[in-house]
């Protein structure tokens, strides 16, 4: 198993099998991102590509979780999609 110095959780871990992605990005994720943190994209990308309401094989789609994907290892910030509100950071008054 390979180890990689996670650039999103900061600290080494267990790497991917190989590059998630196609081309140049897929590359700098498979030698700079861990399994674990990867995991966690996974689940940001569901709720970006439901709140864009596209199917992951509209080149569209791809496109636009390319950026975010770029946004979230490598941009500093991990921006959600515009209008987004986290249904756990909702205040309920009943």
């Amino acid at each position: 198993m390979r180890t990689v110095h996670c650039v999103k959780l900061k600290k080494d871990l267990p790497g991917l099998d190989a590059p998630p992605w196609p081309g140049e990005l897929g590359q700098r994720i498979y030698e700079n991102v861990s399994a674990d943190a990867w995991a966690d994209w996974e689940e940001r990308m569901k709720m970006i590509l439901n709140e864009y309401k596209l199917l992951p094989f509209q080149k569209e789609a791809q496109a636009l979780v390319a950026k975010y994907m770029e946004d979230y290892f490598f941009g500093g910030e991990s921006a959600a999609p515009p209008g987004y509100v986290d249904p756990g950071s909702v205040n309920r008054k009943g």
